[in-house]
């Protein structure tokens, strides 16, 4: 199985878990505002290692999200698709031819029916699936029949991108053409070719064009194996590249998410010492009106006792001029 990206879990229910659940399940539309919700919501209850984790969650592909989307819609198709995947692989490396027969048609109509139904949730959600996004989705429960690794992720129901199928594991052709091939051959085993005959037994003319047809079918079984197998290394190469690149922004994504919290946090606090600023202002300002019209009142009491000041004096001089 290769890997296009998926997110996982560490096994248990802490806090930040149902977080993570649900942030999985969100339209990828809605991922990156919800993330940043839960994120302050685990940071204002100082849970900031839980906030780092929820920034570091990734949004998923459409394709992915539908898959996660089919996982928590559809609990019992979902738990029949990994049994299925378990009863495939069984038998392909047993090479039950007819047990492959059987189990490869139930994989294909399952895939469809299951796709069908991923596309139906994502619709109800408000997101149509498009043609590319639904065969994603095709690819990556092809993957998880194929693959135990990819069965893991997917059951973990935090995808964030699909997944593909092992290049060694066939489609649904090559396991019908492996499961009636005589030498059980295609895949990851052959079973030993059967000893030969005397050849009074069967003239050579009859089986030396089987044997012949045999060797051209897994030649070019292997021809095509090596060709994937050396496109897988290629992608890998890329992909390896690219989750570099995802790594080295989501740590400056971080590093910067810290740096916002840290100046909502400094204007927050801004915004507290303002207002107590302004409120301490209007006291002042009333104060100082109240103050103020003392001042007048004192200032009128004055006057008033000055003039009265003067009439007295103007009295008493009058009487020390009076006669005696």
């Amino acid at each position: 199985m290769r890997d296009k990206g998926a997110g996982g879990r560490d096994g248990g229910r802490s806090g930040v878990e149902p977080a993570l659940d649900e942030l999985y399940t969100t339209p990828p539309s809605g991922f990156v505002a919800r993330r940043t919700e839960l994120a302050a919501a685990a940071r204002a209850d100082g849970r900031g290692e839980d906030a780092r984790t929820l920034r570091a969650a990734r949004r998923p592909t459409k394709a992915a999200w539908a898959a996660n989307l089919l996982l928590r819609a559809e609990p019992e198709e979902s738990r029949r698709l990994l049994g299925l995947g378990r009863s495939l692989r069984e038998a392909y490396r047993a090479l039950d031819a007819t047990g492959l027969k059987e189990l490869s048609a139930r994989r294909r109509s399952v895939v469809a029916a299951l796709s069908g139904q991923a596309a139906r949730h994502a619709e109800e959600a408000g997101h149509r699936l498009s043609d590319a996004a639904r065969r994603d989705v095709e690819e990556t429960l092809r993957a998880v029949l194929a693959d135990p690794e990819a069965a893991d992720r997917w059951a973990a129901g935090r995808l964030e991108r699909g997944l593909t199928p092992p290049s060694d594991f066939p489609s649904d052709g090559a396991l019908l053409d492996g499961a009636g091939a005589s030498d059980g051959g295609g895949g990851r085993a052959e079973r030993p070719a059967a000893p030969s005959r005397p050849a009074s037994a069967s003239p050579p003319s009859e089986k030396a064009p089987v044997r012949d047809e045999l060797a051209e079918r897994r030649r070019a079984r292997q021809e095509r194996l090596a060709r994937a197998r050396e496109a897988v290394r290629q992608a890998e190469e890329r992909l390896s590249g690219r989750r570099t690149e995802e790594a080295d922004t989501g740590a400056e994504l971080e590093r910067t998410g810290e740096r916002l919290d840290t100046a909502r946090e400094r204007v927050a606090g801004a915004e507290r010492t303002l207002r107590e600023a302004r409120a301490e202002l209007e006291r002042t300002e009333r104060e100082r009106r109240h103050a103020e019209e003392r001042h007048r009142a004192a200032a009128d009491a004055l006057g008033d006792a000055e003039r009265a000041g003067h009439r007295a004096a103007r009295e008493l001089e009058r009487a020390d001029r009076e006669p005696r």
